[in-house]
């Protein structure tokens, strides 16, 4: 069970330092494992198809076959068999009741399949069904998605004005991508608000770069991974030995909002920092039966880590993040992860149709078993309270006698960038108006008190640049490291 206890204070543990070796990094090879947390995700493909003839010999068909040849003989008009056939797969599928299997059809698996380059068009989200619903597991970084404001547990009730109630994520996904430039509106639940909000975004390339690196101050960089992609592990040794050139001390490894993907690059980066033959992750199937990963390591500088986690980050950012945890000894800061511990494959249909299913759980070193529980970090940090304020629809006109949650939202980004309109009721009232000229005087807006379009836009993005500058997690990160740094 995946321990609930966390240390407030500095563990009693003595940090373990990073090796790593400039240009030179492990590729592993693996079975083709899914290890994502929603759909667009990242795949290598195995297997192959098992036909199963109707012969007449497994009894446990007969009621199928059955129900097929009435269906075929003596429905009311002609039925499409291929559409029936796929239909009993996706029941059978269905009728686990597991958000992380799937059937997919020809279009929805060509979607699916898309996704392994990381480079596709759409808003940038990673979504899974839960309970009937489509929900936001994480926002791609430099997405559409990321810049309209959508986070983590958001629930999208509907495209377009299409309710996607009871649909699975890839047929979602369909809804939601298209082509850049093309606009999609998002009817938005966020937990904890009431009123329901309209997110228009216009779809675009989703960045195909995985990993970003900059220096803070101290000799402290930050590098971010938003997701396990194909060349990532390439990616990050670049940036590491970039950051190395610029005189990096210290490291602090950014995985929120990462949602996952492909299960070697998890691995080879995890032996970047795990040292040689100390364990990764486990994965068990069915029957109790555990197969150990371990470590490749390497020999190289030593440099203090810490990495940052939240509910964002999911499955193979949780293995990195528990394997580094328990089998490097080093500080997760943040927030507790999103909790999915379970391993999926993929097979691929003759017609071009395709199945993921569960098949295993993954483990952490310590044989904690993380799914719907999340990993929770040694040091617990909030981000601040405006960090969560949902999106202001920019289509919208916020102005005097308005009164809507959208202004109360208004009037609190305003007052966390350093604009108090005097009240956070959601009334637009005179002194908000006048608040809102002041904003639009000193960003060279047009001053006219109401506020719509890039106004709305130009406050959101002050809003994104303040908590860049307060965040809460990544100083955490940084007084650790300056602490282990010193010693």
């Amino acid at each position: 069970m995946q321990s609930e206890e966390t240390n407030q204070d500095k563990p009693e543990k003595q940090p373990r330092l990073i090796r790593m070796k400039k240009l030179q990094f492990i590729i592993l090879l693996f079975a083709v494992v899914i290890i994502s947390a929603g759909v667009p995700t990242f795949v290598f493909m195995f297997g192959n198809e098992k036909a199963v003839g109707n012969d007449g010999e497994r009894s446990e068909f007969q009621k199928l076959y059955a129900a097929f040849d009435s269906l075929k003989d003596s429905y009311f008009k002609e039925v499409d068999q291929d559409k029936l056939i796929n239909g009993a797969i996706n029941g059978m599928v269905d009728a686990l009741e597991d958000p992380y299997s799937d059937y997919m059809s020809v279009d929805e698996a060509e979607s699916f399949h898309q996704s392994i380059s990381s480079s596709f068009q759409g808003i940038g989200a990673e979504i899974q069904e839960q309970e009937g619903f489509i929900v936001i597991v994480s926002p791609l970084k430099g997405s559409p998605a990321e810049e309209a404001g959508l986070k983590p547990n958001d629930k999208v009730l509907a495209v377009d004005g299409k309710s996607l109630q009871g649909m699975s994520s890839t047929e979602a996904v369909l809804l939601i991508r298209g082509e850049k430039g093309t606009k999609v509106e998002l009817s938005i639940q966020r937990p904890g608000v009431e009123e329901e909000m309209t997110v228009p975004i216009i779809r675009d390339t989703i960045p195909i770069e995985t990993v970003y690196g900059e220096m803070l101050e101290d000799g402290i960089a930050k590098v971010q991974i938003t997701s396990f992609s194909e060349h990532t592990s390439e990616e990050l040794v670049k940036v590491l030995n970039d950051m190395q050139g610029k005189g990096m001390k210290g490291l602090i490894l950014d995985l929120r909002q990462n949602p996952g993907g492909l299960l070697n690059q998890a691995v080879d980066i995890s032996s970047m920092f795990v040292p040689k033959g100390e364990i990764i992750f486990q994965i068990e199937d069915r029957n109790g039966k555990r197969e150990e990963f371990k470590s490749k390591g390497s020999n190289n500088p030593n440099i203090p880590l810490v990495v940052v986690i939240d509910k964002g980050s999911a499955s193979a950012s949780e293995i990195l993040a528990g394997a580094v945890k328990e089998s490097a000894n080093i500080s997760l800061v943040g927030e507790k992860s999103f909790g999915k511990g379970t391993v999926q494959r993929a097979q691929d249909f003759s017609d071009g149709s395709n199945m993921k299913f569960t098949t295993e759980k993954w483990l952490t070193p310590n044989a904690n078993w993380i799914h719907e529980k999340g990993i929770v970090p040694d040091y617990e940090v909030a981000l601040p309270e405006y960090a969560s304020l949902p999106f202001i629809n920019p289509d919208l006109e916020l102005k005097l006698s308005s009164s809507s949650n959208q202004v109360k939202t208004a009037q609190q980004m305003l007052k966390a960038i350093g604009y108090d309109p005097g009240r956070e009721d959601g009334f637009f009232d005179e002194k908000t108006k006048q608040i809102v000229e002041k904003f639009q005087a000193a960003e060279k807006l047009d001053v006219n008190g109401v506020l719509t379009g890039k106004s709305t836009l130009v406050l959101m993005e002050r809003l994104r640049e303040k908590l860049d500058k307060d965040d809460t997690q990544i100083k955490k990160a940084a007084e650790i490291l300056k602490q282990e740094m010193g010693s």
